[in-house]
């Protein structure tokens, strides 16, 4: 396969990138070094980042279970933008699965449940003490509705309910 990055990569690019990475590396046919390469140029850049956890956090295969050293790597290789995306993902899986079982849809519910599952995990593996920094701003805006995020969650229109759980959600990463 040719792999090569667009210069202006789109979300929608970076995610067709990611899918085949991951049935390249479902098959085996693609060395830990030459995944680390390739993901490392996927997230330099927001779409790129963007796209890859899309697929990375919603997989319901191996690829998304198995956190290798090869993923972790190349995540830590753009520290901002990947600790943003990933703190971001926690209170809106966290605040979307409360949509989905108020809206009667189970299944959707159990998805977010599932991308913030492996959201907790990824953030875990990384250990990055910028994720912990802007988790930490995060339940302090989800609690006080004002500080770094409070852009983020008026753009969202999370309630108290959501944002109590975006609370309990981050608290729980954070205590552990």
């Amino acid at each position: 396969m040719n792999w090569q990055i667009p210069e202006n990569l789109s979300f929608e690019k970076a995610i067709n990138l990611t899918q085949d990475l991951r049935e390249e590396m479902a098959t085996g046919k693609i060395s830990p070094s030459e995944i680390q390469t390739r993901i490392t140029e996927l997230v330099k850049s927001e779409n790129g980042a963007r796209g890859f956890l899309v697929v990375y956090l919603t997989d319901d295969h191996a690829f998304a279970d198995s956190t290798s050293q090869s993923v972790v790597s190349a995540l830590k290789s753009s520290p901002e933008i990947v600790s943003e995306l990933l703190v971001k993902n926690l209170a809106m899986s966290s605040a979307m699965a409360i949509t989905h079982r108020r809206n009667k849809n189970e299944e959707m519910a159990r998805g977010s449940d599932s991308v913030r599952q492996q959201t907790t995990h990824l953030i875990k593996a990384l250990k990055l003490d910028l994720i912990t920094e802007k988790l930490k701003q995060l339940r302090n805006c989800a609690s006080d509705e004002e500080g770094s995020y409070t852009a983020f969650f008026q753009r969202w229109g999370y309630d108290e309910q959501q944002r109590q759980v975006i609370e309990k959600n981050v608290s729980e990463v954070l205590d552990k």
